[in-house]
């Protein structure tokens, strides 16, 4: 490769990295940053933040006392309106399976009772701090974490039903709140980027890197009476995800 010295060596380095990565030229392990310095004819500052560059891209991956990697990880296609179909849930399917298809996937559940956020209760149509049943999931595929969520659903339904235990059963929370009478027939998500907080970047294992990013994306879930039944906000690793929207004319 050529020499590095002038410009913005590092963003230079990243960019020849990153292409050889994606041309598939480039497999397995990393150079050390030591070699990169001799090879390009840099400093190891520079060679450092190029990696950053390309770790918060989602490209590379690093392993502590291993060295760092180049990232073999096909992006979730998260598809809407398709994926909260009531032919999907109702018949049994959760909606990760839309997504991750028959790619390893777990989850971690935590389930109990939380005083309702602000956006929460004005969703719900309760008074602020009022409790609320909380699930808080992170979902790792292939066993790397990609996604949390914490869905808020109102005690008045779904206090001491299957909903409040880690196992919600075929279809899920759906399937189960269709159970109850108060199936969901609308839904409205809201999707922003904006960088990770430090609870997420530890949780979703992402890089501190300048520029990394996470979607949020809050769901409110509507009865054909209008009622909300859950409030879902999730935090995708952006890296990790492509979202797809399909609509008619």
């Amino acid at each position: 490769m050529s020499s590095l010295a002038e410009g913005p060596a590092y963003e230079r380095l990243a960019q020849q990295l990153r292409t050889a990565i994606l041309a598939g030229e480039m497999i397995g392990r990393l150079p050390s940053l030591d070699a990169l310095a001799i090879q390009h004819g840099i400093t190891r500052d520079i060679a450092r933040r190029a990696v950053e560059i390309l770790r918060g891209e989602g490209l590379v991956v690093t392993h502590q006392g291993k060295g760092t990697y180049v990232r073999v990880f096909q992006r979730i296609v998260r598809r809407s309106p398709a994926r909260l179909a009531q032919q999907h849930w109702g018949t049994g399917r959760k909606i990760q399976d839309h997504d991750t298809r028959d790619r390893p996937r777990t989850a971690d559940v935590v389930v109990g009772d939380m005083p309702a956020p602000d956006y929460v209760a004005e969703a719900l149509g309760i008074p602020v701090r009022e409790p609320v049943l909380a699930r808080a999931r992170r979902f790792l595929v292939e066993r790397r974490p990609v996604q949390l969520a914490t869905s808020y659903l109102p005690l008045d339904i779904v206090g001491g039903t299957r909903i409040a235990y880690t196992d919600t059963g075929p279809g899920g929370v759906y399937a189960r709140l269709a159970d109850l009478g108060h199936a969901p027939v609308r839904f409205t998500e809201r999707v922003t980027a904006r960088a990770p907080l430090p609870d997420e970047v530890d949780r979703l294992e992402l890089t501190t890197a300048i520029g990394t990013l996470v979607f949020e994306i809050i769901r409110y879930a509507y009865t054909d009476a209008g009622r909300c039944v859950e409030v879902n906000r999730m935090v995708l690793d952006a890296t990790a995800y492509e979202l797809q929207y399909d609509f008619d004319a």
